[in-house]
């Protein structure tokens, strides 16, 4: 039966082809180290007549000699020209960056508009604070509609907002009444009319 590439071990380095990966594994098993770095070398120099691009004007062959090594999965123990890359510098390991995970139970609110909320609950009683209250719960109402029509309501948010500044905002629900909000995009059913001409 013809083999098949799929058949085949990954490439590492599939730009080169599997002749190439394949003089490097063969490479590998000469026991000899002496014997093994000359095969290199005319490795080397294969790639360089088929990719003169990598070599370059100057004749630079860092690049070949890098490649050679991450085919190698860099076990190719021979004597290299130059210093040739390691798996470290391929792969670097990266700081894990450090995510907030605070505001995922009412991410539809936003990161702002919850730190708004914060901000307000530690004010002293006043009718700006009253003001403000009423503004944040509408904007809340909003994006709920947004986000889920069927659920938004005024008790919602009410809710949502004593949550988020841990018991220091409560809504008397007679006293407040938000405003009314619809989802335009929903309500239209996403259907434009068509102008007459």
């Amino acid at each position: 039966m013809i083999p098949y590439n799929t058949g085949e071990t990954k490439l590492l380095m599939p730009e080169y082809g599997r002749n190439i990966q394949r003089m490097i594994d063969h490479c590998m098993t000469i026991e000899d180290r002496e014997a093994r770095t000359r095969c290199a070398y005319e490795i080397a120099d294969v790639m360089a007549i088929l990719f003169p691009s990598i070599v370059g004007e100057k004749g630079d062959r860092q690049k070949i000699w890098d490649h050679i090594n991450v085919m190698s999965r860099f076990e190719l123990d021979i004597e290299f020209p130059c210093d040739v890359i390691s798996r470290d510098q391929l792969a670097p390991g990266h700081a894990k960056i450090p995510y907030n995970g605070t505001f995922t139970r009412y991410r539809h609110y936003g990161r702002n508009l919850q730190a708004m909320i914060r901000k307000v609950a530690d004010m002293e009683n006043c009718i700006e604070k009253d003001q403000q209250i009423f503004l944040l719960a509408n904007q809340m109402k909003k994006l709920l509609v947004i986000q889920n029509p069927e659920t938004a309501s005024d008790a919602k948010v009410f809710i949502d907002i004593a949550e988020i500044s841990e018991g220091k905002i409560q809504i008397n629900p007679e006293s407040y009444r938000l405003n009314e909000y619809i989802d335009t995009a929903n309500a239209s059913g996403g259907k434009t009319k068509k102008k007459k001409k």
